[in-house]
């Protein structure tokens, strides 16, 4: 099994639950010593073997699944902080004998205070934090070392102010639709250079590039993605957001709540990258901030940061147009109301309960 996550979201410690019987960290200089023969370290360990810190150690993986094959009862927990090229790496050699679980932090359903984790974000120790400006400490102490160490290890020689500015700019994009050229003419590259940043980001779960859905209809669609930064609380630090106050006075207050609640239903719904669309038509006339098809069905919710979100054209035509079977209004209050026979307004933690 693989914890795939970014550093700092509880990987380890959810892996101790498991109990396993050897710990090898890859970030350990001992380990790393052990490591240098691992057919040596590892062929005659029995139980739970847990390999902390994998995308240091690629190689492994052809071994991984020897050892696998000689030995099934004898069982390997991997836990990694880059995604893309791990999964790759693990697709081609483990195939049908890895399961994969991404973890990202505290999720809604985990603590009782929506508005803490909604301005703190998900990372433990900043929403655990005794206060909001040592949780803002925290994320920036975090951002600084995920750019200085955690990038270079990875392999990827950018240096960390051109990546650090590159960041807090496409931070100003969130919840937007991304023009690659525009990004690149801000930041002086090329387009085909955005693109590698973006994907070092999304591969370091940093970044979400949310694609857009092309259903069969009369209509020009939007093709560009939508980019969020996952982690709200990441978002609100690079945005010099510390508390409440800076927050509800903030004009970027929409977008962050929208960029939260998506990624609790992504979350909450289980849906794969590939699985979680929005949409929108050239024209103007209508908008989606998330499409999904469950159980065969097409279902869709909007975000709304609102006291009380009323029904609008635009609602009326995704449901339409999309033929959705219902069409969820998530916003930050209490109350649960209908304003048409398929769409109807709910708090957050309601609309999670009904996609969990």
């Amino acid at each position: 099994m693989a914890i795939l996550g970014p550093r700092q979201c509880g990987k380890s410690t959810l892996a101790g639950i498991l109990e396993p019987v050897h710990r090898f960290d890859m970030e350990n200089p001992r380990d790393q010593a052990r490591m240098q023969q691992p057919q040596t370290a590892l062929e005659d360990l029995t139980g739970l073997v847990m390999i902390d810190e994998i995308q240091r150690k690629p190689d492994l993986f052809p071994l991984l699944r020897y050892l696998c094959d000689q030995v099934p009862a004898r069982r390997f927990l991997i836990l990694g902080s880059a995604s893309r090229d791990l999964i790759r790496q693990g697709s081609e050699t483990l195939a049908g004998r890895i399961a994969y679980h991404q973890l990202g932090g505290f999720r809604l359903s985990d603590v009782e205070d929506q508005r803490r984790l909604w301005i703190r974000g998900g990372f433990p120790r900043a929403y655990l934090a005794d206060d909001d400006a040592m949780a803002d400490t925290w994320k920036q102490q975090y951002i600084t070392t995920f750019l200085e160490r955690d990038i270079p290890q990875l392999g990827i020689d950018i240096p960390a102010q051109t990546l650090r500015r590159f960041w807090m700019m496409i931070a100003h994009y969130h919840g937007q639709i991304l023009n690659f050229s525009e990004l690149a003419t801000s930041f002086g590259v090329s387009d085909k250079t955005v693109r590698r940043y973006l994907e070092i980001l999304e591969g370091a779960f940093m970044v979400r590039l949310l694609l857009p859905w092309f259903p069969n209809i009369g209509k020009r669609q939007v093709k560009s993605p939508k980019l969020y930064l996952r982690d709200s609380g990441i978002f609100h630090a690079l945005m010099r957001v510390q508390n409440e106050e800076d927050l509800l006075s903030h004009p970027k207050l929409g977008a962050s709540w929208e960029g939260f609640a998506l990624e609790e239903c992504i979350k909450a719904a289980g849906l794969e990258s590939g699985e979680a669309f929005f949409w929108k038509p050239h024209d103007g006339t209508a908008e989606l901030d998330l499409f999904f098809i469950r159980h065969g069905k097409n279902q869709g919710i909007e975000f709304k940061f609102a006291d009380a979100p009323t029904v609008s054209r635009s609602m009326r035509n995704a449901v339409d147009l999309l033929d959705l079977e219902h069409l969820w209004v998530v916003y930050p209050g209490n109350e649960t109301y209908r304003l048409d026979p398929r769409i109807t307004v709910l708090p957050l933690r309601e609309c999670l309960a009904k996609l969990g």
